[in-house]
């Protein structure tokens, strides 16, 4: 494609990531957040850079006019204790997502892409740690994760439509837990490997040898990392492959195993505390990458613990830059 792209929730960790690997490729890069733009996790130069709020429809006609592709990663959402405790502003997503099909179609765009999420699939799948992956075919009977699962799941069957109805080429990629350097590492909305990350960094800085764990620690999800993440994502928007793919891990690990690995990083050892009425999602979450195998020939690639290496060196620079009262954002790497 050589026309302009669009990418929404570029101020965020994967849109950020996914605007610096389009602008680096030299494509032209129109990126869209409602955040204000010192506020955004990455900006380029070489990109338009627009503040606006798609969940609004004027602001949606402005973004797709004279675009060429879509990539939709804007969403209100965050790690699960926000999923949990924001159902309602995790569902307003909806909006962002039909109102740019509706301006991808007046403004005709050829290619949209959808950042859909392993929260779609049913919970009951979901109750012991030790699953298979999830398969694309298991959605139905739906009884996704609720707010954030249900928006999710209808925007995919929106798209759907719209590519039967108007022709607009929908691509939709389920992420599973996608982490690494350069994402929400704190305030309440980041996910387990910042989380995690942040505590062990805290640790060391402090001198207190101890964590705190959501839930009993046994929980079981995979991770993907960044990377892989970007390249699944270019895969399957450059693919005549119509239906929802995953793109993740199947390295599946309990939490406690990733704590495990980062204390394994900092060179320490915690005293761990749970706290069990924390919010902490479905019993265990695991990506079947058997499809993507079968469409792409390709799976990710970078194992976790070279991936939270990487995550855990950027937020412990993070961590102990906060703590010493200056602001640290090292270049990407």
């Amino acid at each position: 494609m050589t026309g302009l792209t669009l990418v929404t929730g570029a101020g965020g960790f994967i849109g950020g990531q996914l605007t610096r690997d389009l602008v680096e490729s030299g494509i032209a890069v129109r990126a869209v957040d409602c955040k204000p733009l010192d506020q955004w996790f990455f900006r380029s130069d070489q990109a338009q850079n627009l503040k606006l709020d798609l969940r609004d429809m004027d602001a949606c006609s402005d973004a797709t006019r004279g675009v060429e592709q879509v990539y939709n990663l804007a969403a209100d959402m965050g790690g699960m204790g926000f999923i949990e405790n924001n159902k309602a502003l995790c569902m307003l997503s909806v909006l962002i997502n039909t109102h740019l099909l509706v301006a991808s179609r007046d403004n005709g765009i050829s290619r949209y892409f959808f950042s859909s999420s392993a929260c779609v699939y049913p919970d009951y799948l979901q109750n012991e740690t030790d699953i298979p992956g999830l398969k694309e075919s298991e959605t139905y009977p739906a009884m996704p994760e609720d707010g954030y699962g249900w928006e999710k799941l209808f925007s995919e069957r929106m798209c759907r439509h719209f590519r039967e109805d108007f022709g607009i080429a929908t691509r939709i990629g389920r992420y599973h837990n996608v982490y690494g350097p350069f994402g929400t590492w704190d305030g309440g909305r980041e996910k387990a490997p910042a989380a995690i990350s942040r505590k062990v960094a805290m640790a060391v800085i402090s001198g207190r040898h101890e964590i705190e764990i959501w839930g009993d620690g046994a929980q079981t999800r995979s991770f993907t990392f960044i990377d892989d993440c970007l390249t699944g994502t270019k895969l399957l928007m450059a693919s005549d492959f119509v239906d929802p793919l995953n793109v993740g891990s199947d390295e599946m690990v309990s939490v406690n195993q990733l704590v495990d690995i980062v204390e394994r990083i900092a060179k320490i050892r915690l005293k761990r505390s749970y706290k069990l009425d924390a919010p902490k999602g479905v019993r265990g979450r695991n990506s079947d990458n058997t499809l993507i195998r079968q469409v792409f020939d390709w799976a990710t690639s970078i194992s976790l613990e070279d991936g939270m290496e990487k995550t855990y060196r950027w937020i412990y620079d993070q961590t102990k830059a906060r703590a010493e009262g200056r602001a640290f954002v090292a270049a990407y790497d």
